[in-house]
């Protein structure tokens, strides 16, 4: 198995198999999402290792901490999906702040997959190419996620400052409320403002915060956030399925392009966690 990262413009430029039935995937730590060519999105279920009452959470806080449940789990949902004797190529969503520990961890999942090439896109990168959003500007993505919520500056395509708080819609209760996780982002996309010497930050604030994740579709999220900034807060269209439908792009144009050219891992100019190389 191949790995690749993908550029931050979605540019096809890494070994493909015109001919290699293609997946896009997004492994959250409550929904696991997959898109096939042709089909659209064919999986939008819970991420549990086996079904029923049994099953384990194999991914917990954007973190996998059972390969093995996850590799189980992506058997049972896509291994029968994938022609026998294929091998797929496979475009995965990774965590901004992932590192390298969790692209190992999802590289011994997805070998039940037998996968020819794994093209590996960051979260932040793939929900601007779902979105469709202009990244030739700053862009400032908030992402409420059901175990996480994560803040990313984008320029020229790439991440260049990342930060996650470990509260998500999973834990919204009479303790945590929609106030105590816009008040973290909030708090957050300050900091990034104080601590930033350009204009990138303020440029992209400016333009208005774009939400991402499950968490978007709360509409307490974007009224709390728009008032605590004094900026436009606009949620994406299907915000929760932003993420894949990115992947699904840089699928859609790795399968269709013969380039065989090597390809560079996008790095992070600043971020909150430290970066890893690949």
């Amino acid at each position: 198995m191949s790995v690749y990262f993908a550029p931050a413009d979605g540019s096809p430029t890494w070994p493909v198999c015109r001919r290699c039935p293609g997946i896009a995937l997004d492994l959250g730590s409550s929904r696991t999402r997959a898109w096939v060519p042709g089909r659209g999105i064919i999986l939008d279920v819970p991420t549990i290792s086996v079904e029923g009452a049994a099953g384990s959470h194999p991914i917990q806080r954007g973190t996998i901490v059972d390969p093995e449940g996850t590799a189980r789990m992506l058997q049972r949902l896509l291994r029968p999906r994938v022609p026998r004797h294929a091998r797929p190529l496979i475009a995965l969503t990774t965590p901004v702040l992932g590192g390298i520990a969790y692209r190992k961890a999802a590289r011994a999942a997805l070998e039940v997959l037998r996968p020819r090439t794994v093209l590996t896109i960051p979260t932040a990168t793939a929900v601007a190419l779902g979105a469709g959003a202009d990244m030739s500007r700053p862009l400032l993505i908030v992402d409420f996620g059901a175990h996480l919520t994560e803040v990313f500056l984008l320029a020229d395509g790439a991440v260049v400052d990342a930060h996650r708080t470990a509260l998500g819609t999973d834990d919204l209760d009479q303790a945590t409320t929609h106030r105590a996780i816009t008040d973290a982002v909030s708090g957050t996309v300050t900091d990034m403002l104080r601590q930033d010497h350009t204009t990138q930050t303020l440029d992209a604030v400016r333009r208005g915060v774009l939400l991402a994740g499950g968490g978007a579709r709360h509409p307490e999220f974007a009224h709390q956030l728009a008032q605590d900034l004094h900026v436009p807060v606009r949620p994406l269209p299907a915000p929760h399925t932003a993420a894949v439908r990115g992947a699904a792009k840089v699928l859609r144009s790795a399968r269709g392009h013969p380039s065989v050219t090597h390809v560079a891992d996008p790095r992070h100019r600043r971020s909150s966690g430290a970066a890893e190389p690949p």
